[in-house]
């Protein structure tokens, strides 16, 4: 059964939100919950779906927000993110929301990964790579299955930029040998899913990123 991803953009920092499920199940994962929950909610009713996991591929406020929302419409659905992002999500200051004059919680993780690790979420396998220097314990996942691969990632590699490495943890030496030991051996074909903006891939952006040239 084909993987289908729906992109839903969240309001008011334009990030994406991931669902991802298999074409006949009835179970999706979802990447990065936005500042717009309902509208994740509205997507997964529309197909027919529950929620089995929540992702996260860093912990910054908005990839966090909607994952109370969430986990209260789906209290078995765990939450899964990178190990030394884990602190992000149940304090404000770390997470970056209180910067912006609010208080923005998560629940706990219920899963702590990290490089090498692989776990099954609705029926898909996704394999976990670290790539920091957005914040310490960004990772990024791979959906190797799927033709052409799938990167999930977050605030690592956008369309014609990277992630901002000048909040808390950030480091651009960091991100960068992040992108090019894990992303750049991939084939280039490989579609990225980011954290803001269009989706790009391997190849474009190994050829073209102004960020990554040398």
């Amino acid at each position: 059964m084909a993987i289908q991803i729906l992109t839903i953009e969240s309001a008011p920092f334009a990030e994406n939100s991931y669902v991802l499920w298999r074409e006949g199940g009835t179970e999706a994962l979802v990447i990065d919950p936005g500042f717009e929950p309902d509208l994740i909610r509205e997507a997964l009713a529309d197909n027919g779906l529950t929620l089995a996991a929540i992702v996260c591929t860093h912990g910054h406020v908005d990839h966090i927000a909607g994952n109370t929302d969430l986990k209260r419409a789906f209290p078995d659905a765990p939450i899964y993110i990178g190990t030394r992002d884990a602190a992000f999500l149940t304090d404000p200051v770390v997470n970056m929301s209180a910067a912006f004059g609010f208080s923005v919680t998560s629940p706990p993780a219920d899963h702590l990964v990290n490089e090498g690790d692989k776990f099954t979420a609705a029926g898909i396998e996704l394999e976990v790579f670290d790539i920091p220097g957005h914040s310490p314990g960004h990772v990024v996942y791979l959906v190797r299955e799927m033709k052409p691969l799938v990167v999930l990632g977050g605030d690592v590699l956008f369309r014609g930029s990277v992630g901002r490495t000048d909040f808390p943890g950030g480091s651009f030496p960091l991100l960068r040998a992040g992108i090019e030991r894990v992303l750049w051996p991939l084939p280039p074909d490989t579609v990225v899913y980011p954290g803001h903006g269009p989706v790009t891939t391997v190849g474009h952006e190994k050829k073209t990123n102004p960020f990554l040239m040398d």
